[in-house]
């Protein structure tokens, strides 16, 4: 490594390390500020507090890193240019590569690690800091209000290798909206399909209403006998508290545990549910590329400041701007994805495309 990247790397990683501190330390305080009536209340004692807050470290670092990153290559740059440091190096022949190349190498390293982040510690971090927050911080009459609220989208796997998708399950009557369960075999072959308009819990068990079901060969998918009925008392063991119990979060999974849930719900017939999963599938694989994209498309504008006296506040505005269209672009390509208006591979990479263009639109025509 050269002089210049490593006078460029100390002063990203000194600022890059200072301001995830900030950041999450910010996030403490704000969170316990606004959460201080119900703490008092619930009586929560500073050893929950902590461990709460350190289980949900792993969060905090993957949603602030990108930012910090971004902020602390744009302080390093815009101070660069601001003592005329910058237009020196570009006089001695070096391009807009040679001069951002320390940079981009850590905005790789940090990508990378927002990855693994994402992949070992979100997904246990969010079933911990909701089991902390669920055990202790939220009061009865939250947590009644919550369970008599309606379920939308209920995907689970159930007794007998079944799995079930149930668009509306409301827990206060126990009656259910579109209905359907694909049964499994050993081999993991479907055997069973049933398929109800709607569903109703009579205490014993469950009774569905205009109900479809498919039996399958065990050689093969095909159907071999379809049978409708217009009420039906269901062999379902689970009772609606295993419902209320049950439920998929897609932040608590990582990409291979997302990939081989979908692969057993892909013949559910569930199309928008699956629909939104692969949405949510490939976001996790963008969402960590995220951090390279912003840093080059936020570069040239950093260069290009000139000798503001308040190159600070020009570079912290640059930061906040970009990082604030990359949000509001990627949240629109997600819910186009989701209403299937985009697919989902082009939903969650359609942010990160306009980007890399917008950012290599920037480095030609300025540099």
């Amino acid at each position: 490594m050269c002089i210049l990247d490593r006078y460029i790397s100390k002063s990203v990683v000194s600022i890059f390390l200072a301001t995830v501190f900030i950041f999450c330390l910010l996030y403490v305080l704000i969170d316990s500020a606004a959460n201080l009536d119900e703490f008092i209340s619930q009586k929560i004692t500073l050893q929950i507090l902590a461990q709460y807050y350190a289980s949900f470290l792993p969060i905090m670092l993957a949603q602030t890193v990108p930012m910090a990153f971004l902020i602390a290559v744009l302080l390093t740059y815009s101070q660069l240019n601001h003592h005329n440091e910058v237009i020196v190096l570009r006089t001695s022949g070096l391009n807009f590569w040679n001069i951002t190349r320390p940079a981009i190498a850590l905005a790789l390293i940090v990508s990378a690690f927002i990855f693994y982040m994402n992949e070992k510690f979100v997904p246990r971090a969010e079933n911990e800091s909701r089991r902390i927050k669920n055990e202790n911080f939220i009061l009865e009459v939250d947590k009644k209000k919550k369970k008599s609220a309606k379920i939308k989208n209920l995907t689970f796997y159930g007794l007998k290798n079944r799995l079930y998708y149930i668009d509306n399950f409301d827990p206060n009557s126990f009656d259910i909206e579109g209905l359907t369960v694909i049964g499994f075999d050993d081999q993991q072959n479907i055997k069973e399909k049933i398929v109800a308009l709607n569903g109703k819990w009579t205490g014993i068990a469950w009774k569905a209403f205009q109900c479809h079901i498919t039996t399958f060969s065990q050689s093969d998918d095909i159907p071999t006998k379809v049978r409708v009925y217009p009420e039906k008392l269901l062999d379902i063991k689970e009772t609606p508290e295993d419902f209320l119990r049950q439920g998929v979060n897609v932040k608590a999974m990582n990409i291979r545990q997302l990939k081989e849930y979908i692969a057993r719900f892909s013949n559910s017939g569930a199309q928008k549910a699956i629909n939104n999963l692969l949405v949510d599938l490939h976001w996790k694989i963008a969402y960590p590329a995220s951090n390279l994209i912003i840093v080059l498309t936020a570069m040239p504008l950093a260069l290009l400041t000139g000798r503001r006296k308040a190159f600070t506040f020009t570079s912290l505005g640059i930061a906040i701007g970009i990082g604030f269209l990359y949000q509001v672009f990627n949240s629109v390509g997600l819910a186009l994805g989701k209403a299937e208006i985009l697919t989902p591979l082009l939903s969650a990479w359609m942010t990160p495309m306009i980007f890399l263009g917008l950012a290599f639109y920037l480095i030609k025509t300025k540099f």
